[in-house]
């Protein structure tokens, strides 16, 4: 497995210009608007979705066939990559918290007069809600790449990603609608229960969510002739 990753992360390198351009848009925008709330999403969500590109260059260069004539199975090729995929996602998170701490920092040494309060409270739970977005996106197209491949597989994804708007916002209106949240004093008390237990409930969830993931893309990927 360790070589499969290796093999991954080879790709990745011709994206790291891609990647410093982007961070400085983000720095670049926080230093205009002054606003830090969108720059831990947004560098979380990058690193997260960029893994997804290595299945483009497994299905151009068919290394998948290759893999599969070497001592490896296809448990294996699954595995490495939801390992690949939740390490970058981690890795986005823990980087673009530390990144925003030093660009508000330098700004604030800049311009004295227009000090940006930073609270690590606030970062963490930005960084949290990108590892949220990247991971639900990692969830849904790894077996829609599988099944349909890279090209086809995104344009799936996108159908399915509409597909879950709608249904949820059906059922927030069908909520409202019946007005089952009026007591929103209960509502926020309960929030206020799990506030300690938030991350872990968050961990806890995606986690679920990457084993279903990854076992219907083991069962695809078993039943897939190459």
């Amino acid at each position: 497995m360790k070589g499969l990753i290796k093999k991954d992360l080879l790709n990745l390198v011709s994206y790291k210009k891609s990647l410093v351009v982007m961070l400085f848009v983000v720095i670049a925008i926080v230093f205009g608007t002054g606003d830090i709330s969108f720059a831990p999403i947004i560098i979380t969500t990058m690193m997260g979705t960029i893994v997804l590109s290595t299945f483009s260059y497994d299905e151009i260069a068919k290394s998948d066939k290759y893999i599969l004539s070497l001592p490896v199975t296809r448990k294996e090729i699954v595995q490495s990559k939801y390992v690949l995929s939740i390490l970058f996602v981690a890795l986005g998170a823990i980087v673009s918290i530390a990144l925003t701490s030093i660009v508000v920092s330098i700004m604030n040494i800049v311009n004295p007069n227009q000090i940006i309060d930073i609270h690590l409270e606030d970062l963490f739970v930005y960084g949290i809600g990108g590892m949220f977005g990247a991971s639900l996106i990692q969830i849904i197209q790894i077996p829609s790449i599988y099944k349909w491949g890279a090209e086809r597989g995104k344009v799936q994804m996108f159908i399915v990603a509409m597909v879950i708007i709608a249904l949820v916002s059906g059922f927030i209106f069908g909520i409202k609608k019946l007005g089952i949240l009026t007591n929103f004093k209960m509502v926020e008390e309960l929030f206020h229960s799990l506030e300690n237990y938030l991350l872990f409930l968050i961990i806890g969830i995606l986690l679920l969510l990457y084993l279903v993931s990854y076992k219907i893309s083991l069962k695809i990927v078993q039943r897939k002739d190459y």
